[in-house]
């Protein structure tokens, strides 16, 4: 299955990564254009590999494993160098470190919950944090590089107005976690 369709968009979006880090070192409006669309192709792939997977019933392990950190290594990944390259005001860097801390916070929790065999389904509050999200992102990818509008501006607010339901997401993991926590006292295998 690690051939399967789904499968190879989800690791499309980890092979994209370099290509995307590289373009930061590349000056000129041509990288920041295609440093948005790659991003925004990648983000497409992330609903696509979903879509396809159930419907042509090839849901797998791998890649159920995969996808989320797929996602994660390239909004981390952008997000740092959005932050190293100066594309982001200094009171802005704050939005990016929520949204990244949030990240390994679900991520922990996910590997908790898989140990006592308890799902995490993504709630639709987080859904609208991703599209917000992933809309933030390749605007300020473009940058300066788009002048029929104030994309730094428009960039920034769509990252914080992300980080705001990062918290909120975050928080109702982070509850739902706990209360597996307290469920759950001894992990797997521990003596009794």
């Amino acid at each position: 299955m690690l051939t399967s369709l789904p499968n190879m968009l989800t690791l499309s979006r980890i092979v994209v990564i370099p290509v995307m880090v590289a373009l930061f070192y590349v000056d000129g409006a041509t990288a920041r254009w295609l440093a948005c669309g790659l991003f925004v192709a990648a983000a497409i792939t992330d609903w696509f590999d979903g879509h396809l997977a159930r419907t042509r019933n090839e849901v797998s392990t791998f890649g159920r494993f995969l996808d989320p950190i797929a996602d994660k290594l390239l909004v981390v990944a952008v997000l740092f160098m959005l932050v190293a390259f100066d594309r982001v005001g200094a009171v802005s860097i704050l939005p990016a470190l929520v949204i990244v801390l949030r990240e390994i916070l679900v991520s922990g929790l996910r590997e908790f919950l898989a140990e006592v065999r308890v799902g995490m389904p993504v709630s639709r509050l987080a859904k609208w944090k991703t599209g917000i999200q992933m809309t933030a992102i390749p605007v300020l990818l473009v940058g300066d590089a788009a002048t029929f509008m104030p994309t730094r501006v428009v960039g920034e607010v769509g990252l914080w107005v992300a980080a705001v339901l990062t918290l909120i997401t975050g928080w109702d993991y982070l509850q739902s976690g706990i209360r597996q926590i307290r469920a759950n006292p001894r992990p797997p295998g521990a003596a009794v």
